[in-house]
């Protein structure tokens, strides 16, 4: 297949995933993803009604005894939980937002360090698509609003990018261009982490003087662990090299050789994998590395740079990245509740709301045990207080059983109030 020929293919793909399923595929599955929604959120709402209710103060035993702090404890627990759990769901708006702006295309999120040429390669694919007739829109965020933009994404050699931006091809593919996920401003990094949930795939770039730096992949485990796919994008595949011109020694830009490109492409691969594995990450989440130069294809015109440049590599393995991006895009309202309720509220019960609701019912069962003591005790005592009393009842009412009977019921009573008393005052 020659370089236009598969550049054309590689645009009709992103051009024909915008079109989706069929009309009646699509109302069924709409309609399925309408009935797990509501069961997710029919689930969320009996959780809240019931730690609601859950510990509140009970008649019967005192609010300074141990056990109904411990109640009062987990009662207050159970509401500063769900409190947590509203601002959790309200972090994730803007994201979902962002998802609902490009609801009709996958989202792709181009991750790396800073200088990995992420901007650079985003911009390249844009010149692409409009050289071959088709709509090209950038934008960028701010506060959280998708804001068009006429400008091509920022581009530079430092830390330029401080904000979101991205671009949409057409109508089948969208473009988060990150600042960078180990970027030296907090901030940035905590704007990529805000919106990774809106992406339907991930390009993982890395530059080719230090390819694959797998620690990169700790900030985004928590997606690929949504089966996610990940095309991991060598970039910068070229080199300077002198070379003597008329006479004069010049610096050329030249691509590295096909077996370096494989060597590095290989050596990603692994490492990658074994990173995942590391992970506990499905290694079908993985595609093969692509190694890219994006200077050098600029570099000269006509159709060769794509394919000497491995561009046209790069259009299939994105090609191939489309088809679970788009599954994972219809089914997406649903995943980011359910990861909600997955990792944020349920993860919270088993790690802080249950341990302690045990450290209860430890309480719980040893106040049992002591009450067991306790009643075989308090008998005694109310025994051996009564029987002093019993010689001179008797002689005073020896004739009068009725009387007598009533006396010691009173004095047996009386005993057993005040050993409650003295045992069981919280």
């Amino acid at each position: 297949m020659n370089a236009m020929a598969g550049e054309q293919q590689f645009l009709a793909h992103v051009v024909g995933s915008a079109a989706g399923p069929a009309a009646a595929n699509d109302q069924a599955r709409r309609a399925h993803l309408h009935s797990q929604l509501l069961q997710l959120q029919a689930w969320q709402t009996t959780l809240q009604q019931v730690l609601s209710s859950a510990f509140s103060p009970e008649p019967g035993i005192q609010p300074s005894h141990p056990l109904a702090q411990q109640a009062q404890a987990l009662h207050q627990q159970c509401q500063d939980l769900q409190a947590r759990w509203a601002q959790q769901w309200s972090a994730l708006q803007p994201a979902r937002s962002l998802a609902q702006d490009f609801e009709q295309r996958e989202i792709l999120l181009v991750f790396g360090k800073f200088n990995a040429g992420k901007s650079s390669l985003c911009n390249f694919l844009a010149e692409r698509f409009a050289a071959q007739g088709q709509p090209v829109r950038f934008f960028h965020l701010a506060d959280g609003a998708v804001v068009e933009s006429d400008e091509p994404l920022r581009e530079g050699a430092t830390e330029t990018t401080a904000r979101l931006q991205g671009l949409c091809l057409d109508t089948g593919l969208v473009l988060l261009d990150t600042p960078g996920l180990h970027s030296v401003t907090p901030e940035n990094a905590a704007l990529t982490q805000r919106f990774t949930e809106s992406a339907d795939g991930l390009l993982w770039l890395s530059s080719s003087t230090s390819p694959g730096q797998v620690q990169e992949l700790d900030e985004l485990a928590r997606e690929l662990r949504r089966n996610k796919p990940l095309l991991p994008v060598i970039t910068r595949s070229d080199l300077i090299e002198e070379d003597e011109v008329d006479g004069e020694i010049q610096k050329c830009l030249r691509n590295k050789t096909e077996a370096n490109r494989a060597l590095q492409e290989a050596d990603v691969q692994a490492r990658a994998q074994g990173k995942l594995r590391q992970l506990g990450i499905d290694l079908s989440v993985l595609r093969s590395p692509v190694s890219v130069s994006v200077h050098m294809a600029r570099s000269q015109p006509g159709p060769y740079p794509l394919a000497n440049a491995g561009l046209l590599r790069l259009y299939t393995a994105i090609a191939k990245v489309l088809a679970p991006a788009q599954a994972y895009q219809q089914r997406k309202p649903a995943e980011v509740l359910l990861h909600h309720l997955e990792e944020n509220v349920q993860c919270a019960i088993d790690t802080e709301l249950l341990p302690q609701l045990q450290r209860l019912q430890v309480a719980l069962d040893q106040e049992q045990e002591r009450l067991q003591h306790s009643k075989a005790a308090m008998l005694r005592a109310a025994w051996r207080q009564t029987i002093p009393a019993l010689p001179g009842l008797l002689e005073r009412n020896a004739d009068q059983s009725p009387v007598l009977c009533a006396q010691v019921d009173a004095l047996v009573r009386g005993e057993i109030r005040e050993q409650l008393r003295s045992h069981l005052g919280g």
